[in-house]
C-alpha cells in the first residue's frame, strides 16, 4: 500500500514524500520510531490534495510542525505524518491585522509583530513551536494565550475541504481546542487582532521572557518544553522539585536540574526511556501531594515496530 500510495502522491505534485522516516529526526526530543508514510507539502494546495488522496485511501494521519510538544515511541507512527512548515510559513501584518500560515514559527511571529509596535503576542517570545501547533493546544505562556488574540483560523478538513472557524468555534480551553476532539483537520493559516502599544514597553517585556527562558529552561539540551499541565492552583515544576526528582535518570532521560517540569535527552535517550520516567514522576507526585499530573505534551505511536 505505501508505495502505490507514494507513486500517487508524486502524480498528483507531492514532491516530498518518504517511506520509513524517522521522527527523531523532527521532534525536538530527538526520540521517535519511523512514519509509515511522510508527507511534506510545501502549499495549501499540495497539502490539500495529499490529504484527498489519504482520506480515500483511508489511512490514519496526524500533523506535526516543530515537533517541539510531541513524543512518538519507539515502534514508530503507522499511517500518514504531515509535517506543517517551509510554504506555510507566511505572515502578512496589515495595521493591527495579522494573517499567519500553520507552519509560521511562532517566535517570528511574536517578534516580527513587536517591530511594527504590536501588543498581543508577547507571551509567545520562546514558545518553540508554530502558528498550528498553538491553535491546536491552544498554547501560552506568562498569563497569556493563543485564544485572546485569535479571531479565526483556516482548518483543513480530512475530506480536503477548507474552513474557517471562529475564535467560539474553536472552543478553546487550557491547553485544548476543538481540534483534540470533535473535529479533525491542520491549521493552514490564523487571523490575529492585535492593538498597537508603546514599542519600548513591549521590546522590554519580550527581552524579560527571552532572559527568563534561558536563565530557567535547559536549551542546550533537547527537550520538549513543559511535560506535565499545572494543576489547579500549583505548578508541576514545583510539585516535581518538592518530590525530590530533579536530577531523576531512566537511561539517558533526566528530570532537568534547572526546571523540574522538563526532561531533557542527555543523547540517547529512548521514547521508552522518557515514558518510564513520566510514569514515575507521575506516580511518585501522586504518592507525595495526592496531585496527578498530567501531561502536557502529546505522546503518540507505538511501543514496538510492526516486524518486533
Amino acid at each position: 500500500m505505501k508505495p502505490i500510495v507514494r507513486e500517487e502522491l508524486v502524480e498528483a505534485g507531492v514532491k516530498d514524500v518518504r517511506i520509513n522516516e524517522p521522527m527523531s529526526n523532527h521532534t525536538t526530543w530527538r526520540v521517535g520510531g519511523p512514519a509509515d508514510l511522510f508527507i511534506y507539502p510545501r502549499s495549501k494546495s499540495e497539502l490539500e490534495r495529499a490529504m484527498r488522496i489519504v482520506h480515500r485511501h483511508g489511512l490514519p494521519w496526524r500533523v506535526i510542525g516543530r515537533g517541539s510538544n510531541l513524543l512518538v515511541r519507539d515502534g514508530g507512527i503507522r499511517g500518514v505524518v504531515f509535517k506543517i512548515g517551509d510554504g506555510l510559513d507566511f505572515l502578512t501584518i496589515d495595521g493591527t491585522s495579522v494573517v499567519a500560515g500553520g507552519g509560521c514559527s511562532l517566535i517570528k511571529l511574536s517578534r516580527q509583530t513587536a517591530k511594527q509596535g504590536l501588543t498581543g503576542l508577547e507571551f509567545a517570545e520562546g514558545i518553540p513551536g508554530t502558528v498550528g501547533g498553538a491553535v491546536y493546544m491552544n498554547a501560552g505562556a506568562h498569563g497569556s494565550e493563543t485564544s485572546r488574540v485569535l479571531t479565526s483560523a483556516e482548518v483543513l478538513l480530512e475530506s480536503g475541504e477548507r474552513v474557517v472557524l471562529s475564535n467560539e468555534e474553536l472552543e478553546f480551553r487550557y491547553r485544548t481546542s476543538v481540534l483534540q476532539g470533535k473535529m479533525r483537520g491542520i491549521v493552514t493559516e490564523a487571523s490575529f487582532q492585535l492593538v498597537y502599544g508603546d514599542p519600548q514597553k513591549i521590546a522590554s517585556e519580550m527581552a524579560r521572557y527571552r532572559d527568563r527562558r534561558k536563565q530557567t529552561q535547559p536549551l542546550q539540551y533537547p527537550c520538549a518544553g513543559s511535560v506535565f499541565r499545572n494543576p489547579p492552583g500549583d505548578h508541576a515544576g514545583r510539585l516535581i522539585e518538592a518530590s525530590g526528582l530533579k536530577g531523576y535518570r531512566v537511561g539517558d532521560a533526566e528530570v532537568s536540574t534547572q526546571h523540574a517540569n522538563f526532561i531533557i535527552n542527555r543523547g540517547r535517550a529512548t521514547a521508552t526511556d522518557v515514558l518510564a520516567l513520566i510514569e514515575h514522576i507521575v506516580r511518585t507526585v501522586e504518592e507525595r501531594f495526592g496531585v496527578r499530573l498530567k501531561t502536557e505534551v502529546q505522546v503518540v505511536g507505538e511501543l514496538e515496530a510492526p516486524h518486533s
